[in-house]
């Protein structure tokens, strides 16, 4: 079965056939049209890959694909898995310019400056709207590479002020293999960057549903190339952790380190660093970048839903009844409201704001990696007497 929407310059399509071809054909039949101009997608990491990669090139023979593997996806009708979903874009009302950095360790200031800017000189050749009030960057990350932080920055410094967000490729939380897709294949231990210049109007957002608590845990040692903490507050980490949240070492779980975050301040931000694991020995592995030295706060979840809703409704009145919002969902949310049986209610709230997009292993939000958020961008539209 395959959903889509058409609104202003996107349609949005999601196909759950799991034979790649059909897929593909399925995403084909509904995205194409004689002014598509780029198909941005997100698909299950059960899929043959290799197999998928050939099945849409030969779907979308003159049209450039970008995207990656996810833990899970948010089509037109919400929450799924297993599936294929899949935004294709106006070349009308979008210039879309994309580029792979296959080189995550050694990403620095010196390579990102040409890159940006050469996708900036590409989107502006096609003369679609002025580039710097009317660009943003989506950044698509290998969720296991352990150097979102590092190229982010770097990234960031380059963007100067176009505003950039993204997210972090899953594996459907087999936390064994992700990947990215640009040029025809997917790739691992990469990142690929699409710039997106549009006549539409837009907004780049990042929320959140956790307040700060009194409690404070100082990492007094870490292994940083691992994001390893083995002591918090000068003891065993897992063992402080678990004391703080009210049980034993032993009963620490996914659903526990999900409804007890803990976050980093930095400019009277809380930013959340979630942890993915308790280690033999006793110390926390974390999804973001953690080092000596670095101070953090306790988070307490509030009702997400009702944050999703606050947050729905501000980029409504800000932008008007929003044509398509696609959301970066850290999969630790997705976990929470599974676990609170809220899914569907979630679902029919992403529907009705019509947002598309994935579960991740981590988001960008202006060149920060965090986790636990709703980060994305939402499209307005243009007057009803505006002309392509």
């Amino acid at each position: 079965m395959t959903t889509y929407q058409v609104k202003q310059g996107v349609t949005t399509a999601a196909s759950q056939q799991t034979n790649p071809c059909r897929a593909a054909e399925e995403l084909a039949g509904a995205l194409r049209h004689e002014h598509l101009g780029f198909v941005l997608f997100f698909c299950s990491a059960e899929y043959d890959l290799d197999a998928l990669a050939d099945a849409l090139e030969s779907s979308f023979p003159t049209t450039p694909l970008s995207g990656c593997t996810t833990a899970g996806e948010i089509t037109p009708e919400g929450y799924d898995r297993g599936s294929i979903v899949a935004i294709g874009f106006d070349r009308r009302l979008f210039a879309i310019e994309t580029a792979l950095i296959d080189d995550l360790n050694h990403f620095e200031l010196a390579d990102a400056q040409p890159l940006v800017d050469t996708l900036l000189e590409r989107c502006r050749q096609q003369a679609i709207a002025p580039i710097n009030e009317h660009s943003f960057a989506l950044t698509l990350l290998d969720g296991l590479s352990s150097r979102e932080e590092q190229v982010l920055a770097t990234l960031d410094a380059a963007l100067g002020r176009i505003p950039s967000f993204g997210g972090s490729a899953g594996d459907d939380n087999h936390l064994s293999h992700t990947h990215v897709y640009t040029a025809g294949r997917f790739h691992t231990r990469a990142a690929v960057v699409v710039m997106i210049n549009t006549r539409l109007p837009f907004e780049v957002f990042s929320t959140h549903h956790l307040i700060p608590l009194a409690h404070k845990l100082v990492v007094t040692e870490a292994d940083r190339e691992q994001r390893r903490v083995i002591e918090l507050n000068g003891l065993p980490a897992a063992q402080v952790y678990a004391e703080l949240v009210g049980v034993t070492p032993e009963r620490l779980s996914a659903a526990v380190f999900a409804h007890h975050p803990l976050a980093v301040r930095i400019g009277g931000q809380h930013y959340v660093r979630s942890i993915q694991g308790v280690n033999n020995d006793g110390s926390l592995s974390f999804y973001c970048a953690v080092e000596n030295g670095i101070v953090l706060t306790a988070m307490q979840p509030t009702p997400l839903l009702d944050d999703l809703k606050v947050m729905l409704a501000g980029v409504s009145t800000r932008l008007g009844t929003p044509s398509m919002i696609i959301g970066c969902d850290c999969f630790l949310r997705r976990m929470e409201l599974e676990a609170l049986q809220q899914l569907d209610q979630a679902s029919q709230l992403l529907r009705l704001a019509g947002v598309v997009g994935f579960n991740t292993y981590g988001e960008q939000h202006h060149g920060m990696h965090v986790n636990q958020t709703f980060t994305g961008v939402a499209f307005g539209s243009l007057p009803a007497n505006h002309k392509h």
